[in-house]
């Protein structure tokens, strides 16, 4: 029980259990996947936690709620497909933005393949699998299986959270609630992360599309083929 008293204190100043951080992470990967009747259907329960939560989290899940439920459900389907499936600057696999599909990217995919790993969990291989860097699969693993290893994922990826709620912002989502919400259970953006954030904008995710070959440097991968 100890872990669960651990804090997080946000830039607003207000600090989040481990709990809340779990309960926002849980929320937000549930609500950040494609829109589902089930998902729909636990909106109201959804919104009973969120109004538990701290001021941070809490308004932008609750807006966000509000928004969603009001929403006819083809027009949530259609929503989401147009919000992250058919802009590039809005994706939700984190390391699109800086690698796009170029041969860097499988490398630094490896890094959360191996997170999982030594977690316990072997990440599928199956066909129309996410990588694993879909940042609901992220969040997922960060609130139920491995808190601090999924928090350090997320932590070093805040500027790629902050570039996709802009993203959003600009285009007038109502995902950027979500955003929000995760963001606010992070260390705060600092000096070196809008720089970062500046390059990530200006420069685009690279276009280079050569495949994810570099996941076969897997040395788990490379050892088995070899056997």
């Amino acid at each position: 029980m100890k872990l669960l008293t651990r804090a997080r204190r946000t830039g607003a100043g207000t600090v989040l259990s481990e709990r809340q951080q779990r309960l926002v992470w849980r929320m937000t990967a549930l609500l950040l996947d494609y829109p589902s009747a089930e998902t729909a259907e636990l909106v109201g329960q959804l919104a009973d936690v969120a109004a538990e939560l701290p001021e941070p989290a809490r308004r932008p899940l609750t807006d966000f709620l509000l928004r969603f439920g009001e929403t006819d459900p083809m027009q949530r389907a259609t929503t989401y497909v147009e919000t992250f499936d058919m802009r590039r600057r809005s994706s939700l696999h984190l390391t699109y933005y800086a690698y796009g599909d170029t041969r860097k990217r499988g490398m630094a995919l490896l890094r959360f393949k191996h997170a999982y790993r030594q977690a316990g969990l072997e990440f599928g291989e199956q066909e129309n699998a996410e990588l694993p860097d879909y940042l609901p699969m992220v969040l997922e693993f960060a609130a139920t299986v491995d808190h601090a290893q999924g928090e350090r994922l997320l932590a070093e990826h805040v500027p790629v959270l902050e570039l996709l709620r802009l993203s959003l912002q600009d285009n007038g989502s109502y995902y950027t609630d979500l955003l929000a919400a995760v963001l606010s259970t992070l260390p705060p953006v600092n000096s070196a992360d809008r720089r970062r954030i500046a390059q990530l904008a200006a420069e685009g995710p690279p276009d280079e599309d050569v495949g994810l070959d570099p996941f076969v440097m897997d040395p788990v991968v490379t050892e088995g083929a070899r056997r």
